[in-house]
C-alpha cells in the first residue's frame, strides 16, 4: 500500500539523534515523518536508557563546573580512539557541542548538576534531569506540538535509492506493508547491536554470550540495506561500546541500572580465578568501554570483580545484590571458583599493594608493584571482610559499523560522491568519529550535533 502523502524529510528511527534531526526539520518549516521501529510504550532506542552528554565549555556554567576545552576534549578523545577518528568531523562535533545545552533546554529537556557516585563527570558531562527517558518525553511533546507526524510499530525494511538519490522506503506498519514517498531522509536507525546473528559473522560464537543493554529493536537493518546499495562504511565489525555490565542482566534493554562501576576499587579475575588487566589503568569515564571487550575475550565471557567493605561507598551499585561472604574462600564458593587459585590471587595482589594516599578523584599513589598486570592507581589491600563480587559479562551498548557521512551528514556513496539528500545521524554513522574506545557522553553528543545537521540540512534541500 502506497501512503498517499509525499512528505518534505523522513526520519528513520525514534531515538535522540532522530529526534533532533526531525525538530530542526519542521522547524525550518519542512513537513516531517518520523518512523520508530518500537511501539510506543519502549520508543526512544538507546536514548531512553542514557543519563547525559560530553560538552565543551569555557567557564562554568549551571550544571558544569570549571572548564572543558576544546584541546583538552580532543586529546581524550584521540587517546580512547588511538587516532581511529575522523579529526574534521571529530572537532566539529567537539566545537558544536558547546551550544547544544540551551537548544536541549529550548526544547524541553531539563538538566541537573552531576550525582556523587557517577564517574567524576561533573566537569566534562551535563546530566538530565529524570534521565534518558524524560529527554525522549521531551523532545516526543516538542515534535508533537509543532507538526512532526509520528508513526509507532513502524519498521523501514529498504530504500528506494536511484544513482544515489533517495525516492522512498518499504516499511511494515504495524505489521502491513506501505510505501513512503519523501523528498529526502534521515537515516537514524542505530547500529545492528541486538542483531545477534550479525555480531556472530565478527565475533563468533561468543557472541551468543553477549547481554545488549539498550534496544532490541536495533537489528541493523537500515545500515545492511545502506551497505548492499553502494553507500561507503566506515569501522570495524567487532568494534562496539561494550562495558562490563552485572551478569545477571536481562538479554536486551537492562539499561544504565545493570552497569558495574566497581572495577577501579576491585581486583578483576576470570574463570580461572586469575586477574587479566590494570583495574586502575585511568579514570574510569576514559576506560569503562574497554572491559566489556577485555571480558569478552576471557573464557566463557565472564568475569567477577571483588571487593571489600571500605569500597562499598566508593561506586554507583548495580540493580542486583553483590554476592557476599566473610572470607575469600567462601566467596570463590559462591562464585564456583577454585578457591586455592583464587587466594593465591588475592594474597598476591594484597601483597603487590604499595602504601600511598588513596584518593578516588585524582591518579592516585596507590599501585602495585612487582605484579603482572599491575594495578596503577587506587590499589587497596582486600582485607575488610565482609567480601563482596559482582559477576561480570559483555554489555553491547551499540556498534561502530557505520556509514561514511560529510560534514553536512550526507551519506557518501563508495567512490566518495555524497548522496544529494540522503543523509545519516546517530549509532548509524557515530563510526566516523568512534573507530574504537568510548568516552562517556560522547555517543549523545554525536546524535544531538549530527542530528541538528542532519535535519537542518535535509529541510535546506527541500526547501531551498
Amino acid at each position: 500500500m502506497a501512503h498517499s502523502k509525499t512528505y518534505d524529510v523522513l526520519v528513520i528511527g525514534g531515538g535522540n539523534a532522530a529526534l533532533c534531526a526531525a525538530i530542526i526539520a519542521r522547524e525550518k518549516g519542512a513537513s516531517v515523518l518520523l518512523l520508530e521501529h518500537a511501539p510506543r510504550p519502549f520508543r526512544g532506542g538507546n536514548s531512553r536508557h542514557t543519563r547525559n552528554l560530553r560538552c565543551m565549555h569555557i567557564g562554568p556554567t549551571s550544571v558544569l563546573t570549571e572548564t572543558y576545552s576544546e584541546a583538552e576534549y580532543w586529546d581524550d578523545l584521540s587517546r580512547v580512539t588511538q587516532g581511529v577518528t575522523d579529526e574534521a568531523l571529530a572537532r566539529m562535533t567537539i566545537r558544536a557541542s558547546a551550544a547544544v545545552e540551551p537548544w536541549m533546554t529550548a526544547r524541553g529537556v531539563r538538566f541537573q548538576p552531576s550525582l556523587s557516585g557517577t564517574l567524576n563527570l561533573s566537569r566534562t558531562n551535563a546530566f538530565f534531569l529524570g534521565g534518558g527517558k524524560a529527554l525522549v518525553n521531551a523532545y516526543y511533546a516538542h515534535a508533537e506540538r509543532i507538526g512532526v507526524e509520528i508513526l509507532y510499530d513502524s519498521e523501514v525494511r529498504s530504500l528506494h535509492i536511484e544513482d544515489g538519490v533517495f525516492r522512498g522506503a518499504k516499511v511494515t506498519i504495524k505489521g502491513f506493508p506501505a510505501t513512503i514517498s519523501a523528498r529526502a531522509a534521515v537515516a537514524a536507525s542505530g547500529g545492528f547491536q541486538a542483531n545477534i546473528e550479525w555480531l556472530k559473522e565478527g565475533w563468533g560464537p561468543q557472541a551468543e554470550n553477549f547481554l545488549i543493554r539498550g534496544t532490541p529493536y536495533a537489528q541493523g537493518t537500515v545500515l545492511r540495506d545502506l551497505r548492499a546499495q553502494g553507500m561507503e562504511t566506515v569501522g570495524d565489525p567487532t568494534q562496539c561500546h561494550a562495558v562490563a555490565i552485572d551478569a545477571r542482566a536481562p538479554r536486551f534493554d537492562g539499561g544504565i541500572v545493570t552497569r558495574l562501576d566497581c572495577v577501579p576499587f576491585g581486583v578483576v579475575v576470570n574463570r580461572e580465578a586469575k586477574r587479566f588487566y590494570d583495574e586502575g589503568e585511568d579514570f574510569w569515564p576514559k576506560r569503562y568501554a574497554i572491559w566489556g571487550r577485555l571480558v569478552a575475550k576471557q573464557p566463557d565471557q565472564t568475569a567477577y570483580c571483588l571487593i571489600d567493605s571500605k569500597c562499598l561507598p566508593l561506586f554507583m551499585p548495580s540493580v542486583f545484590p553483590p554476592v557476599e561472604s566473610d572470607s575469600i574462600r567462601g566467596l570463590a564458593g559462591k562464585l564456583d571458583l577454585d578457591p586455592a587459585t583464587l587466594e593465591e590471587t588475592v594474597d598476591r595482589y594484597n601483597a603487590a599493594v604499595q602504601t600511598g594516599s588513596f584518593n578516588k578523584d585524582i591518579h592516585d599513589d596507590c599501585r602495585t608493584e612487582g605484579l603482572e598486570p599491575p594495578k596503577t592507581h587506587w590499589a587497596q589491600r582486600l582485607d575488610a571482610p565482609p567480601y563482596y563480587a559482582y559477576p561480570l559479562r559483555p554489555g553491547i551498548t551499540f556498534t561502530y559499523l557505520g556509514v561514511k557521512v560529510t560534514e553536512e551528514a550526507r551519506v557518501v556513496q563508495t567512490g566518495g560522491r555524497p548522496c544529494p539528500n540522503l543523509f545519516a545521524t546517530g549509532e548509524i554513522m557515530a563510526g566516523n568519529i568512534l573507530g574504537q574506545g568510548y568516552l562517556a557522553g560522547l555517543g549523545m553528543t554525536i546524535g544531538t550535533v549530527f542530528g541538528r545537521i542532519a535535519g537542518e540540512e535535509a529541510a535546506k534541500h527541500v526547501l531551498h
